[in-house]
């Protein structure tokens, strides 16, 4: 699988609405899932888009989550850009070119759902997320 690079948007409790609204514009197939499928079933997140993933026919692929708990959704600062694809080696390099100078909200290391992610922001105030997926065993 080659790196992949698109935009990942940050919602208040309605990513599942905003996801289906781009897939009427783009149309396309979209994937999610929700926070009860990855161990916080009986929460009040629990039926909340925990990550959402819209591919077109044109080439374009959207993410996007409803912000999970804890942390704080700004209008206008809902968004980050993503790295994602299978090549470690490739991804930590950009991760760590990224990160230096600026700062680290989420460490890169394993994730519940068992891909290594991380998440940080670069020296000139631009989110990042990197995920490296990780082969099914």
């Amino acid at each position: 699988m080659a790196s992949r690079l698109n935009p990942y948007l940050s919602f208040g409790g309605d990513a599942r609405q905003a996801m289906e609204f781009y897939k009427e514009v783009f149309g396309g197939t979209l994937k999610a899932n929700t926070y009860g499928e990855f161990g916080r079933q009986d929460t009040p997140e629990s039926d909340k888009i925990m990550h959402g993933m819209l591919e077109t026919p044109s080439g374009f692929t959207l993410m996007g989550a409803d912000t999970p708990p804890g942390m704080e959704n700004t209008p206008g600062n809902n968004f980050s850009v993503s790295l994602s694809g299978d090549d470690d080696t490739e991804l930590r390099g950009y991760w760590e070119k990224l990160s230096a100078g600026g700062s680290v909200s989420v460490p890169l290391e394993k994730q519940m759902w068992g891909d290594v992610f991380g998440m940080c922001t670069d020296r000139f105030g631009i989110p990042w997320m990197v995920n490296i997926i990780q082969p099914k065993s």
